[in-house]
């Protein structure tokens, strides 16, 4: 269900939109959540190296992957061409060593199936387990959130209500504490449908920001080329991450005058399958043969683009249309910019150049021209900001009106940067998990 491509975000990142002017200035900085990404990278197991590079700041890392022969190829030639563009090593949440009672990776590369060595992080090999051996977690099943309980005595959010997926029966279920944490879209549509006197447009919009600014990473480019040399190189297994090459664009004395921010590249070099499209029927023994027989290296690069925050790209909810659960189905009016647009050319432009470099022959580029939503990291839909009037959440990603309710999935993020967020969500949620369990401590909320 994930990548597990796992990179910090930098002050070039939580500075980006008060340096630019779009979007709203983040509350927190660098230095706020570095603790908390060691944190995280140390639970959850993370393969990288410490590059040394201020874009994607180095973490607490276990020993890296290896790129294999022609991305090192790739590496030395755009290194030695290009000034400040740097090829690394994915860092990914696979364990190359046994880490927390987890097995190592035997790449095989199968991770969306399932890895029954528990060697990628997830849910089921980390987080539940450990949950479950606190002694203070149930675990409820078939649950479809409808929203959240807000209590206007109190003044304060009070438990969630539940439809029985199967039943369709709605239970109630209090809590002291509420961190809403369903992804972009579902936490903003849980929100919107969390409605009370007190708020009558969705618990805690009281200026209309709740569901607007929604942003994801634009990845509609790719790149590709043959390669000719290495015929007698090949790689062990099949690594569950390959090449990255982290933002060089709108960085440093690198300025560009048609876009804003960034965009990084996932890149991958492998050899092709056999020689089994070459003539015969494929059946029987000639065809099996041919397919242990290992074809030319090819590279692939795809873009990955920051998209900037605009607060008529939104998610509403139907008025008059609902699911087979009761809930009202999510209406989402989203489109890529002048900004996204004109960097999809700097992206195509510059890989191919790269490829070009590196000695790659036939090399192609495509844009897919496709919407938002068809790539992933939905984000900002209820994001972080200083003032209640731009934003729905505070530094600590707590929701300004109703503070023992907490956001810290994709839709707290006010900006995307170009680096995969999964790590950050993370990152942010123990953080705010130890402030909550401190003031509830206190009796603050």
């Amino acid at each position: 269900m994930w990548g597990r491509q796992s990179y910090r975000l930098s002050d070039l990142d939580f500075t980006a939109n008060i340096t630019d002017g779009h979007g709203i200035d983040w509350p927190i900085r660098y230095n706020d959540i570095d603790p908390w990404y060691t944190y995280v990278e140390k639970f959850i197991g993370v393969s990288g190296n410490r590059d040394g590079l201020p874009q994607i700041p180095d973490g607490d890392f276990l020993p890296a992957m290896e790129l294999n022969c022609l991305e090192t190829h790739f590496k030395n030639a755009i290194e030695s061409t290009f000034p400040g563009r740097h090829v690394v090593v994915g860092r990914t949440a696979n364990l190359s060593q046994a880490h927390n009672g987890r097995g190592r990776c035997q790449y095989r590369s199968r991770c969306s199936r399932g890895c029954p060595y528990g060697a990628y992080f997830s849910a089921n090999s980390s987080t539940i387990p450990a949950a479950m051996a606190t002694g203070n977690m149930t675990l409820q099943t078939h649950a479809v959130v409808h929203s959240i309980i807000y209590d206007e005595e109190k003044g304060k959010a009070t438990g969630v209500r539940v439809i029985d997926a199967n039943t369709k029966e709605m239970t109630e279920y209090y809590a002291q504490i509420i961190f809403c944490n369903a992804s972009t879209v579902n936490t903003t549509l849980i929100l919107l449908n969390s409605t009370s006197n007190r708020f009558p447009n969705g618990i805690g919009n009281d200026y209309d920001v709740l569901g607007r600014n929604l942003m994801a990473h634009n990845y509609r480019v790719r790149i590709r080329g043959d390669y000719e040399g290495l015929k007698d190189k090949y790689y062990f297994g099949k690594r569950p991450t390959g090449g990255y090459i982290p933002r060089f664009r709108n960085y440093g004395p690198d300025k560009q005058e048609n876009f804003l921010r960034g965009y990084s590249y996932s890149c991958h070099a492998g050899r092709g399958q056999g020689n089994h499209q070459v003539g015969g029927l494929p059946i029987g023994a000639g065809f099996k043969e041919s397919m242990t027989e290992v074809g030319p290296w090819s590279m692939g690069l795809t873009g990955m683009g920051e998209c900037l925050p605009h607060p008529d790209n939104r998610i509403i909810l139907s008025k008059d249309k609902t699911d087979d659960w009761g809930m009202p189905l999510v209406q989402i009016d989203c489109e890529w910019k002048e900004n996204e647009n004109n960097m999809v050319e700097d992206i195509m432009n510059s890989g191919a150049e790269m490829l070009d470099a590196a000695g790659f022959k036939n090399i192609q580029t495509s844009d897919s021209k496709q919407a938002p939503g068809l790539d992933i990291h939905e984000m900002g839909t209820a994001r972080m900001g200083r003032d209640p009037k731009t934003s729905m959440l505070n530094g600590m990603n707590q929701m300004h009106a109703v503070k023992n309710l907490f956001v810290t999935d994709g839709a707290c993020m006010s900006s995307t940067a170009c680096q995969n967020p999964s790590i950050t969500y993370m990152a942010l949620t123990a953080r705010a998990v130890d402030l909550a369990t401190k003031e509830m401590a206190k009796q603050n909320i």
